[in-house]
């Protein structure tokens, strides 16, 4: 046991490793910092560049990537006052006033330490508990998988919220793009018009590049020909202090209990972990009046909790295959196209590769917290890159992305495509991650059914005799009638 553990954290510290690490940082962060480039969109397109990589030098980098972006989107929240990433609504709400009393630097410096306090509260409970968790799923068969894939679906409910409709269409529409291909039983084709390019389906890359890049560029360019422009705060010279970090231990540690516990629970999110932090916090202090009026206590609590949310998710994910959010929805793809299907044989048959992702996620904190800080010294010039710079740079490694893993043009089509039907959904909006999420789980959801039914002769007894089986299905239901219910609720508030 010893053996693999060892193996896996030499291969995490090998200087490729390291190195792929540290650029997936800094390009996590300026990712992250700049409104446009969001997380899943950086996630999805490094997955094509680390294609060729081994596995454990691969997650290095998208493990780099996503600490560092879910990190930065605290930078322009801070300084402009407009969220870098979803993650950091809930920073602005202390963010900007702190700016304004001059004190940029010492919400930055803060935000940074606890990032790296929550991710590294995260990592240890991935490491302690995932390996726990996959054990127990060891049990699990075709009627468990799909039960579990059912489950990763109704994720989709979440994903969606405020628009449950249009999310649910949105993953119809994942699940037709799901089925083009080999039928995975019969070998008949489905859903190909003929075209021999579609006869082993839509390759995952140039779907994701597209739908989660291609469309966010389409996205930025409306905006640069509308004019909108970002001015950013200036960087003060008061930086944190010692008494700063020890009044908020107990703050820092609440919040990270917190990001990690909602991380682990699928169809919950980050927004969710963040608010009910800083809530808490703001319930806990001993200074409330000041929260709303620029408190390092609020910064605290939200950066604690968002960054601890990413080694809670990754638990759910490697030890199940059930991703809780956008960003691991995508990571499920990478482990699929390494070759690696996650869920509890992946601790069987790749210990090294597991425990190396383990090594990686902590490391991705430490250099996330070592470029943290030289980041923020010069964080309003990141902020400050023109569009019309960065978004041909973005274009070029989108269609590099595409047509590399497959060396096809048709991969180039692929993306432009989805990458103007992801700008049109959004626009409409209608949400992205439900389709992703529906044409990743759907094959395992189909495969897992049919091998359920050949085993028990077409019994559908199967399906309900198993105790795993009944509550897993049972908590789909709840999850899809709760999301019914906030909607009627919602719309009856609305009516109000």
């Amino acid at each position: 046991m010893l053996t693999p553990i060892l193996d896996g954290i030499l291969s995490a510290l090998s200087l490729n490793a390291i190195l792929a690490n540290l650029m997936g940082v800094v390009l996590g962060i300026i990712f992250g910092a700049l409104p446009g480039l969001t997380a899943a969109m950086g996630v999805a397109l490094l997955i094509p560049l680390t294609f060729g990589m081994p596995s454990v030098e691969a997650f290095s980098a998208l493990l780099g990537m996503y600490c560092g972006a879910i990190y930065g989107g605290c930078i322009t929240a801070i300084l402009v006052g407009t969220p870098g990433t979803v993650s950091a609504a809930a920073t602005m709400l202390e963010g900007p006033a702190l700016t304004a009393k001059g004190e940029s630097r010492r919400a930055l410096d803060m935000a940074t330490v606890a990032s790296f306090i929550g991710g590294i509260f995260s990592a240890l409970a991935l490491v302690s508990v995932a390996p726990l968790l996959a054990r127990a799923a060891m049990s699990f068969s075709a009627p468990e998988y799909f039960a579990v894939a059912v489950f990763g679906l109704t994720i989709v409910a979440s994903l969606s919220q405020g628009q449950l409709v249009k999310g649910l269409i949105s993953a119809c529409l994942g699940l037709f793009f799901a089925t083009i291909g080999l039928d995975p039983v019969t070998g008949d084709m489905r859903n190909t018009f003929d075209m021999p390019d579609l006869f082993n389906g839509l390759s995952l890359v140039p779907v994701l590049v597209g739908l989660f890049a291609m469309s966010q560029v389409l996205n930025t360019v409306e905006d640069v020909i509308r004019g909108v422009q970002l001015k950013s705060g200036a960087i003060s010279k008061q930086g944190l202090t010692l008494r700063d970090l020890t009044s908020n231990a107990f703050n820092f540690l609440r919040s990270s209990v917190i990001g990690t516990a909602i991380g682990i629970i699928p169809a919950t999110g980050v927004s969710a972990a963040t608010f009910f932090a800083y809530s808490e916090a703001r319930r806990h202090s001993k200074t409330p009046q000041l929260f709303g009026k620029g408190c390092l206590e609020g910064i605290a609590a939200t950066e604690s909790s968002n960054n601890a949310v990413c080694g809670g998710a990754l638990i759910p994910l490697l030890t199940l295959g059930v991703p809780g959010d956008i960003v691991t929805a995508i990571m499920l793809g990478a482990l699929m196209i390494q070759g690696l299907t996650p869920g509890p044989l992946l601790f069987i048959e790749h210990p090294v590769t597991v425990y190396g992702i383990f090594a990686a996620f902590i490391i991705a904190n430490v250099l996330m917290l070592v470029c943290g800080l030289a980041a923020v010294r010069g964080a309003n010039k990141i902020t400050a890159i023109p569009s019309g710079v960065l978004m041909p740079i973005v274009v070029t490694l989108c269609v590099i992305g595409g047509f590399a893993v497959n060396n096809s043009t048709f991969d180039l089509l692929i993306v432009a495509v989805f990458g103007v039907l992801g700008y049109l959904m959004l626009k409409c909006r209608f949400p992205l991650p439900p389709l992703l999420l529906a044409m990743i789980l759907e094959p395992i959801a189909e495969a897992n059914f049919r091998r359920a039914l050949s085993i028990s002769h077409n019994d559908y007894a199967i399906f309900y005799t198993s105790p795993v089986v009944l509550v897993m299905l049972g908590l789909s239901a709840l999850v899809l009638i709760k999301s019914f219910y906030d909607e009627y609720k919602a719309a009856k508030k609305a009516e109000a």
